[in-house]
């Protein structure tokens, strides 16, 4: 076999290889498994929800325990949506009001709470 034949069979070789270990677009996701149900919500220490990329064409919500667990949760379950309702409706009741600028002539604006 001649040494050019050499060359392009083994680059041939090379390029088949990094194309099996170059992940395809949309599967370099975080989460390769979901678990199908939650602990309950006062073991939740951390809630991180990860919208869709180029990267990882999916949503993906990880959940970290008090004891330092991480897991991913499905987030097409009615219980994962019950669970992330209830975190944002508490986050809205226990934020501050916002504040109301108000001024008099002559003088600088203040905030009242």
């Amino acid at each position: 076999m001649s040494s050019i034949m050499k060359v392009f069979l083994l680059l041939a070789v090379m390029v088949c290889i990094s194309k099996a270990q170059r992940p395809e677009s949309g599967q370099q996701c975080l989460c390769k498994r979901v678990r199908g149900r939650i602990a309950s919500r006062s073991d939740v220490k951390d809630l991180q929800i990860y919208p869709a990329t180029i990267f990882c064409d999916k949503v993906e919500i990880v959940v970290t325990l008090n004891s330092g667990l991480r897991y991913c949760l499905n987030p097409e379950l009615a219980q994962v949506k019950k669970l992330l309702a209830s975190i944002m409706k508490q986050k809205t009741s226990t934020a501050a009001r916002p504040t109301e600028l108000t001024s008099t002539p002559g003088s600088t604006d203040t905030a009242r709470i």
